[in-house]
């Protein structure tokens, strides 16, 4: 395909990165805290920590991890929400030459033993909210060291003290847990001052992270990002970001509010990697569903960046505190994970005079394949246009090209596509062509301008606020319920989330009941995967070789 996007990128954007800036992460963010020392790199509630307080934290960090006998390319997981503990973690793992593990803190005990065990994650940082979870896998898991972490802990001696009392008792958000071998995250780090970090060579073609993202095989797999993967995605972002940042005054620090969950490709990416390369600051919201909470913090900073999910762009808009936030700093709101409503962008748009840019990507391609320019001025629709050094295509059944007009398969080749599924050539073989694309499954179409747009799903994905489901995965865990002859999930429009899921479920045992399949799937399911609709048929329609029909159930609400 003639890359006619690259006539309608914004005036001086580049057609290509150069990624050999850093031969890795670890590189990038040595950099930065080099350059931006004093600068603070992170604010959560009321207090600040700097660059240099990131590097001595996560250099000692590192020392501690490689005291415990692990060997380079060892995977190391991270399980915890937006606190300043989470970049420390990462950079120590990564300094120590290790792979990070990123892992969903809401995670049921099913979901978290099958990744601890896929990934062969040797060790886990994880804050104490989500250490019963953790309990009850470790048994059946490679994890062997455990450090273990609490809300508090890099909020100073006495705030750190206050909130962690009211997490702990106030709040009660953490449940009675026994790791008895765990190592404090602070008692971590003081082992860690002792001891000798020694820098291994870390190069483009090393593994940074494993990014876990739904299977068809309705299991979950680890899309193996490299550091190239994500050095490049980093600095196509930081391009593509320019005609909003211009805007923001010379004398201002770069400052972004990350409620995106950083475990999350999207907040990796545009919140953590972006800002270290940059020298900006992210506002840390650990949990965005309380938007009290989020507005209170809001209220007390000036900022120029907010990316975000289109739930919570309306869930804000919508919010009677909205008021008690000054807008006027935001340059730039990105909005990916899901698509952006109109009526959302319009309603954002009228209230902050800030668009949406609405952009679009995947675990696979380290985020961000597309996004409209940011210095749109309304809401397009489309995905917008390619970044920087990235091909898009639109590829038939047959992987060849289709005729202009014509909806195809998005297909993206560029230097921040993944390397492949993690010890899964099969998978990998499914979705990559010979000649480097990675097939998206999603249907889209271009216009001349180079403008794409997603029209359908090829795969029964089921995207939630920004989070993919895969019905094998919901039909996987049901049928192994008591009661359950077969089920099937599917996706059905919905107001906040753009999906909810539904399950139909052909009963074995009719006394079961819609209580007995929510608790079932409380107990087996994260929440964004649990179904929001449940019900019972005598049968589910079937085409004659007997695959269910799932857009038929989709069709009846």
């Amino acid at each position: 395909m003639e890359k006619t996007w690259l006539k309608h990128y914004p005036a001086g954007m580049p057609a290509e990165i150069n990624a050999d800036v850093y031969p890795s992460l670890v590189e990038l963010m040595e950099t930065a805290f080099k350059q931006f020392p004093a600068q603070p790199a992170y604010k959560m509630l009321g207090r600040s920590v700097s660059y240099a307080q990131i590097d001595e934290a996560s250099r000692a960090l590192a020392a501690y991890l490689q005291g415990l006998g692990l060997e380079k390319g060892d995977r190391v997981a991270i399980m915890m929400p937006n606190v300043p503990q989470y970049p420390v973690a990462v950079a120590a793992v990564l300094r120590a030459g290790f792979v990070v593990v990123n892992v969903n803190p809401l995670y049921t005990p099913r979901e978290l033993e099958h990744q601890l065990k896929d990934a062969g994650a040797k060790a886990i940082v994880i804050i104490e909210n989500f250490a019963a979870t953790l309990q009850q896998v470790l048994a059946h898991v490679p994890t062997k060291h455990v450090v273990l972490a609490s809300m508090g802990d890099m909020l100073g001696f006495v705030k750190g003290a206050v909130v962690n009392y009211v997490v702990r008792k106030v709040k009660k958000l953490v449940p009675a847990f026994e790791l008895p071998t765990a190592v404090r995250f602070n008692d971590a780090l003081a082992q860690g001052r002792g001891k000798t970090y020694s820098r291994p060579v870390v190069g483009p073609s090393d593994i940074a992270v494993l990014q876990y993202t739904g299977g068809t095989t309705g299991v979950s797999k680890g899309a193996v990002l490299l550091h190239r993967n994500l050095v490049a995605n980093t600095l196509q972002c930081e391009a593509w970001y320019q005609p909003a940042l211009r805007k923001i005054p010379k004398d201002e620090q770069l400052v972004s509010i990350c409620a995106l969950p950083l475990y999350h490709i999207f907040g990796f990416t545009t919140n953590l990697m972006l800002s270290m390369r940059v020298g900006g600051c992210n506002v840390l919201i650990p949990n965005p569903r309380d938007l009290p909470a989020v507005f209170k913090e809001l209220s007390q900073h000036r900022f120029h960046s907010l990316p975000a999910v289109n739930t919570l762009f309306m869930a804000m808009a919508n919010h009677p505190s909205f008021g008690t936030v000054d807008w006027s700093g935001l340059v730039i709101s990105v909005g990916g994970g899901m698509a952006v409503q109109q009526a959302t962008a319009k309603q954002w748009l009228d209230k902050t005079g800030c668009p949406i840019v609405e952009g679009y990507g995947l675990s696979e391609t380290s985020p961000v394949a597309c996004c409209n320019p940011t210095d749109s001025t309304a809401y397009t629709g489309s995905i917008g246009l390619p970044l920087p050094g990235t091909e898009v295509t639109l590829l038939d059944d047959d992987g060849r090209e289709v005729p202009l007009g014509t909806s195809g398969e998005i297909a993206i080749r560029g230097p921040q596509v993944m390397a492949g599924y993690w010890q899964r050539p099969d998978e990998t073989a499914k979705v990559m062509t010979s000649d480097g694309y990675f097939r998206t499954g999603d249907i889209g179409t271009v216009d001349e301008r180079g403008y794409f747009r997603i029209v359908d799903r090829k795969k029964d994905m089921i995207l939630v606020s920004g989070f993919n489901v895969y019905p094998n995965e919901v039909e996987d865990v049901l049928t192994l319920m008591p009661g359950v002859l077969e089920c099937a999930a599917v996706g059905v429009p919905d107001e906040k989330a753009g999906e909810a899921v539904k399950v139909v479920i052909v009963r074995k045992n009719p006394a079961l009941t819609e209580a007995d399949v929510k608790a079932y799937c409380e107990a087996n399911l994260t929440g964004y995967k649990r179904p929001r609709i449940i019900e019972f048929r005598t049968e589910l329609p079937k085409t004659p070789v007997g695959k269910v029909l799932r857009r038929e159930l989709r069709d009846k609400k």
